[in-house]
């Protein structure tokens, strides 16, 4: 079963950032997917795919 995503969940991704973070808050949620970083601001945007390939686990999940 596939993982649902909500806006406002904080992820965590299989590589870091350039920053060295790998925490990010989910922004847009839908075929694409944007995210933001918590460390740096940095956002951005990846088709859905792409985008369960790098989660590794939802840290924390916000319920709608």
């Amino acid at each position: 079963m596939a993982r649902q995503f909500f806006v406002g969940d904080i992820i965590e991704t299989k590589k870091k950032h350039p920053c060295g973070n790998s925490e990010w808050e989910v922004t847009r949620v839908g075929a694409d997917m944007k995210m933001k970083c918590l460390k740096c601001g940095r956002i951005v945007m990846l088709d859905r795919e792409a985008f369960e390939k790098r989660v590794k686990r939802i840290i924390k999940q916000k319920e709608q």
